[in-house]
């Protein structure tokens, strides 16, 4: 898989920061705050590249991972007037020790960034993998995500292996979302989630993520 980034360099004091984004904007991308849990909408391509996104994190321990959307359109019917409150994503490696409350000034000195193409295994390699779900509820796991809200931003901060281990959420939309046939009415779009149960979330809200091919405009 080969995926279109750009890379950003800048300077606070005498902190150095590495930031990566998507080459293209994800347009049809949203990521939104229900309070007790937070909503993902995307339609195939943004669900593909996130997935790519999600597996650089994992790979760039160094970097912090930002996915530009907070400014972005909802899919039609989804977003209420009023009240919702989109957000950033930001993926991020636990030993980087990122204080988000940098992060406003960070984003607010990025220049326009270096164009490069990065390759990365396919996704069905990622689906493959061995994941041990036992050892994820263990008392000693420390592959889990935690969140950090700031700026109109969520901070992911986790493992390599955690997301590893998660990106194939984002391929599944991916794969699944556009052949997908309702079985009830009340799934009428191919969904997944990053859900407590899993054993990866730690302390963080769970994360429902649906396909969606509408948007407005």
């Amino acid at each position: 898989m080969k995926l279109p980034i750009t890379i950003h360099e800048t300077q606070l004091g005498s902190a150095k920061f590495k930031v990566i984004r998507p080459a293209r904007p994800l347009v049809h991308a949203v990521l939104i705050d229900r309070d007790r849990h937070l909503d993902s909408y995307l339609d195939q391509d943004a669900a593909q590249r996130i997935g790519g996104l999600w597996k650089l994190a994992a790979s760039s321990p160094r970097s912090l991972v930002h996915l530009p959307m907070r400014g972005n359109r909802g899919p039609s019917g989804e977003l209420p007037e009023g009240g919702t409150r989109q957000l950033d994503l930001v993926l991020l490696h636990h030993s980087l020790q990122f204080a988000p409350s940098r992060w406003k000034e960070v984003r607010g000195r990025l220049g326009p960034g270096r164009p490069q193409t990065v390759t990365l295994p396919g996704p069905e390699l990622a689906d493959e993998a061995v994941m041990d779900h036992e050892a994820r509820h263990h008392q000693e796991n420390r592959d889990l995500f935690h969140q950090h809200l700031h700026a109109e931003t969520l901070f992911m901060t986790g493992s390599a292996k955690v997301f590893r281990d998660t990106a194939r959420h984002f391929f599944d939309v991916a794969r699944n979302g556009p052949g997908y046939v309702p079985v009830h009415p009340s799934y009428p779009r191919f969904c997944t989630e990053l859900h407590s149960d899993d054993g990866t979330l730690g302390s963080a809200r769970e994360i429902h993520i649906e396909y969606c091919d509408q948007w407005d405009s």
